[in-house]
């Protein structure tokens, strides 16, 4: 049982790590928003094709005043309580393994 619970908390690392990484490339994403990038750049293409899943579902969501979309806020929020739960989850099913 003692593996199990190892291999459940190193599970909640790596989900902790993915999160991260993509609160990381949404923060890329918005800068972006602000500066004119080339769309046809390969790594802001790559930033495009991974924030793009997430912030889609959003921003069919009214969350625009004017200019200003809020949609990047309401998916921080969201993937922060995502995270949470996963992870304490986890860590729970590794405690509970040993």
């Amino acid at each position: 049982m003692f593996i199990l619970g190892e291999l459940f908390r190193s599970l909640a690392l790596l989900v902790s790590l993915v999160f991260n990484i993509l609160y990381f490339v949404l923060v890329i994403r918005i800068i972006l928003s602000w500066v004119n990038a080339d769309p046809y750049n390969e790594i802001v293409q790559v930033i495009y094709r991974i924030t793009d899943p997430i912030l889609a579902p959003f921003r069919r969501l009214p969350l625009q005043i004017g200019a200003m979309d809020f949609s990047p806020i309401v998916a921080f929020l969201v993937l922060s309580v995502l995270k949470n739960f996963m992870v304490n989850i986890l860590y729970h099913i590794a405690y509970r393994l040993g």
